[in-house]
This record gives structure tokens, sequence and C-alpha cells, in this order.
């Protein structure tokens, strides 16, 4: 089995696993035919990025510990779904985004240039 692809068409790097992040929870942002919010982009959260994302009722920041999770907080990366990163790119709140980590279905909601736009680059 092929590895899945970034959006550079290399193999895909992990995400964080500190938070631990993805739709399957691996640390990666890969993704299925189930993963309805395609949480394919690996970005390093801001505050203005998490806001936005608060006000429109995807609060990241507080902690559900039902769930497991930890909430985020500034420059914690994270696979977010690319129609959110996309709406926050839109409004110049977007948070800086690894290619290497970002799954190539991102691509079919953001265009390349637009993450490319965004990118921490390889030191991420």
């Amino acid at each position: 089995m092929l590895a899945p692809l970034n959006v550079l068409g290399t193999p895909i790097k992990p995400c964080s696993t500190e938070p631990m992040t993805g739709w399957f929870r691996d640390g990666c942002c890969n993704t299925d035919e189930n993963d309805h919010g395609s949480h394919t982009v690996c970005c390093r959260v801001t505050m203005p990025f998490l806001e936005y994302l608060a006000v429109r009722g995807n609060d990241l920041i507080s902690p559900a510990p039902q769930h497991g999770f930890p909430g985020l907080k500034d420059g914690d990366q994270w696979c977010v779904c690319a129609a959110s990163w996309r709406a926050a790119y839109q409004v110049g709140v977007a948070a800086p985004v690894v290619l290497e980590s970002t799954h190539a279905r991102a691509l079919s909601i953001v265009p390349l240039e637009e993450l490319m736009e965004n990118s921490l680059g390889e030191e991420a």
C-alpha cells in the first residue's frame, strides 16, 4: 500500500503528536470518505485563527476531556478542516501551513497557491 501524499506530491509527514491530531488521531492529516470535514490542512494555530473558528462555532480552544481533547493554544499544530482554513484565509486570519504534512485531498477545497502563500516551509 502506498503512503498518502501531501500537497507537494511526496509522502505525507506527521503534523503533531503533542497534541495528537488527525481524523484518525494518528498524528497525520490522513483522511477517508467518512471525514466529511476534510481534516487535511496541517497548520500551526494562532490565537486570531482559533478565535475566528470559535466565533463560527468550532471551539478548538476549550478542552473537551470527554473526547480526549486538550484544547489548543497558540503555536500548536493541528489538522484542520480545509474549508475552515480557507474561510479564515479569505478574511486574513489563516494559520501558517505545513505543506509537507497537509494531505493532497485538501487541494479539492483549497488552491495550492493559497497554501503556499501561508507556508511555514520545511523548518516546521
